[in-house]
Formats: structure tokens, sequence, C-alpha cells
């Protein structure tokens, strides 16, 4: 959420920084709600100094003897009129809060100016992409010929964008996550934690799910509650309505957790294969730090998730988003895209972010500075990565003539030393 002071105070700075990434601000339908608010509060002060003096001159009229009838009548007026005008601003409040949970975060100054993806800014690459002297498969021939994945029994359970994984392709996805998690853990320093899968409305809204992605969203309607679309909701959401200490900070969590997404706006992209899923895995990367560091926290949060690509010997390149790509909650934000022979080009596997103070503002979470000041923290989150586009990726690049598919060398001590996957 926006700093609603810097809104009323500089509107036409915010109105601009929005029309950078392609969001034209309401400033008719903010002016109308802010003009009401402003109306009921004063009429409302109004009515309370009125019910207060009268209050007074009542407790004077007691004290002489005067009659005091027409004036308790007169305060009970005025706080049947407070009753009214109170609910009244509450529902303006609600209107105008509702109006900024649909505004997208200001993006950096320093992100390039553009209208979608294709301009994009290349950063770096890593790698060599491979080269093959036989005929390409995708990663749906490459494990369907091996015999380990399976799309059809996949759909007879749930329906069309769900895989079903056995023997070694299984077991290579576990050895992912795995050496993924153990990375972070235990050469970042990041903290393993272990969150529900399912979440209320309130943690949704408060990174920024809610109300913008309600159609790309999994609602247990039982329960009222959402499956997680990635666990940077409920990591985050642990701070919220919470004041932090400077000992506090940095939080960095690393968590393993399946993720579940209607994909309602990608309607027909991706259809075939693993690389857009209803569920799937991630181990993800959170930061919660104090404003002056996130810019660096970023950095090192998406190098973190690039020495998992380097260790798996998989080309990649990054790319800095420009204003036109961003998602709805990132003021900043990097994607890591990996190479895909079968499809030659590079797809996303994680996209590390920078949110500064837009998602604290809507959990409330905070920090109490060295000055003694309460202050809105700053969040980063990116994938680290994720752990079915690893596998698609590791399929397509590792694959060999005769149909097998080699093995990282560093995911072999998590397969029993094993080189090479077989058919089963």
């Amino acid at each position: 959420m926006l700093d609603i002071r810097k809104l009323r105070t500089d509107l036409k700075t915010i109105a601009t920084e929005l029309e950078r990434r392609g969001f034209i601000f309401d400033e008719a339908k903010w002016e109308e709600l802010e003009g009401r608010r402003k109306e009921l509060q004063v009429e409302l002060e109004r009515v309370q100094e009125s019910r207060n003096k009268t209050s007074k001159e009542i407790g004077v009229a007691k004290s002489t003897g005067v009659d005091i009838g027409e004036m308790l009548s007169s305060v009970e007026n005025l706080s049947d009129s407070l009753k009214g005008l109170n609910k009244k601003l509450d529902a303006v409040q609600d209107s105008l809060n509702d109006f900024l949970m649909r505004i997208p975060n200001s993006p950096d100054p320093s992100v390039p100016t553009g209208n979608s993806e294709k301009e994009n800014i290349q950063i770096r690459t890593y790698g060599t992409k491979p080269s093959f002297n036989f005929k390409l498969k995708d990663h749906v021939e490459i494990g369907e010929g091996l015999g380990q994945i399976d799309f059809n029994s996949a759909a007879k359970l749930s329906g069309a964008r769900f895989v079903v994984l056995t023997g070694p392709i299984a077991r290579l996805q576990r050895a992912l996550i795995q050496f993924m998690m153990d990375v972070h853990v235990s050469e970042h320093a990041y903290q393993e934690i272990y969150v529900p899968f399912l979440v209320n409305e309130q943690t949704m809204r408060g990174t920024g799910q809610l109300p913008k992605f309600s159609d790309d969203l999994f609602l247990v309607n039982l329960q009222e509650l959402f499956l997680i679309p990635t666990a940077e909701v409920p990591v985050t959401g642990l701070v919220r309505d919470m004041i932090l200490g400077k000992d506090d900070l940095p939080m960095k969590y690393v968590c393993h957790s399946p993720c579940f997404r209607s994909e309602a706006g990608s309607y027909g992209k991706d259809t075939r294969g693993m690389i857009r899923q209803h569920q799937f895995e991630k181990v993800e990367l959170v930061q919660i730090v104090k404003p002056e560091e996130s810019g660096q926290a970023l950095e090192a949060l998406t190098k973190n998730a690039e020495v998992i690509l380097q260790r798996l010997e998989l080309p990649y390149r990054v790319v800095e988003l420009c204003t036109g790509d961003l998602g709805f909650s990132a003021s900043k934000t990097y994607d890591l895209e990996v190479w895909l022979p079968s499809q030659q080009t590079y797809r996303e596997i994680s996209s590390c972010s920078n949110f500064k103070d837009f998602q604290a503002r809507r959990l409330k979470a905070r920090w109490k500075n060295p000055e003694g000041r309460v202050e809105f923290l700053h969040t980063i989150n990116g994938s680290g990565v994720a752990a079915g586009r690893a596998l698609v990726a590791i399929l397509e690049n590792y694959q060999q003539e005769d149909g097998s598919v080699g093995i990282p060398k560093v995911l072999r001590p998590y397969m029993s030393g094993e080189k090479t996957i077989h058919h089963l």
C-alpha cells in the first residue's frame, strides 16, 4: 500500500511514478473519497465539540440548580448524530482502503521505463549453452520416454496442469529441494522455516495477493482459507502487526512449500508440460530488513539464488524488469531465466523483488529505529529457486542421445551416487 500522507501532499508525483508502469491513477475517484472523508471528519469534530461543550454546561447547571432536561436531550441527539457520522466515516474509510489496496507499488527510480517484457534489460549471463549432435527432446518427451513423468494419470486424479512424477525423477526433485535448502541454510545464513499452506484473507491481503489476484487463487470455501500461491505469503505475514527492535533485524528465512495457482491470467500459455502448473514446489527466500538496507539486500538475495543455478551448471541470465513488467507489489525486480534447449530461449526460474514498505504498510509491520521512532520495514523475496522449473531445465540440458539424463554433480550425493537416470 502506498503512503497515504504522500498521496495527500504530493499526488502529482505519485501519479507520474505510477504512469511510468502503465497505471493511470484515478484522481477523480481519489478526490471524491478524500473530499467526503474530510467533510465527515470536520462535521464529526464539530458535533463532538458541541457535545463536549453541552456536557460541561450540564455540570455547571447541576451545581446551580438549573433545569437540565433540555440540555440532556440535546446531548442525546448529538450522541446519536455522532454514531451516524462515525458509521458514515467508517464506510468512506473502507471505500478509501479498498481503493488504495488496488493501487500498485511505485517503481524505484532506477527501474528502466518500458511497456512490456520486451524492454527488460539483460544484466549478465552465466554458463555455456549445451550443444547436441542428436535430435533434441523437450522435458515431456524425455520424462515420458523414461516412464517417470505421467500427465494422463494426473489428469485422471485432478485435471489439467498437474503431473505425477515417479522413480528417479521424483527423487531428483526431492534432491533438488534438499540441496537448495542446505545451501541457503548452511552457506547463506537463512533460517529454515515451515509454515501453513492454507492462510486467511488478511494474510493474503498483506502481501498484495488480494484483491488484485483473487482469480488466480484457490479458496477453500468450507474454512474461508486460501491455498498459498507462494511461501512468500505466510512467511512475510509472520511480521504482521508487529513492532520489531533493531536487534531483530535483518530476518532471513528460507522455506520449501508447494504452491497453488489457478493461472487464470495465463489462459492458453504453456499448456504443455511442467512450465505452468496448478501445483508446484518452490524454495522461497524472504528477508525483512531496515529501510536503508533493502537495496543491498535485494542484490544479495539475487546472488544467493544464482548460486543454485551455478552449482547445478545450468546456463542462465539475469534481467532487470522494466516498469511495464513489474509485479503489482514490487518496486524493483530481477528475474533469473534458465536456458531451455527445446525452446531455444531463457525462461523465468526465479523472480527477486524489493517491495520496500509496500507490503509492510498492508501488514502493519514496523520497527523502532535507534532514535526511537516507529517506521515501516522493507520486505524482499525471491525464489531460490522454483524446483519444478529447475527439474525441467536439468532434464533438457542434461539429456543424452539414448534417452537417459545425466545428474548434476552436486545432486549425486542426494541420489546415492547415481550419475544417470535411466528408464525404469
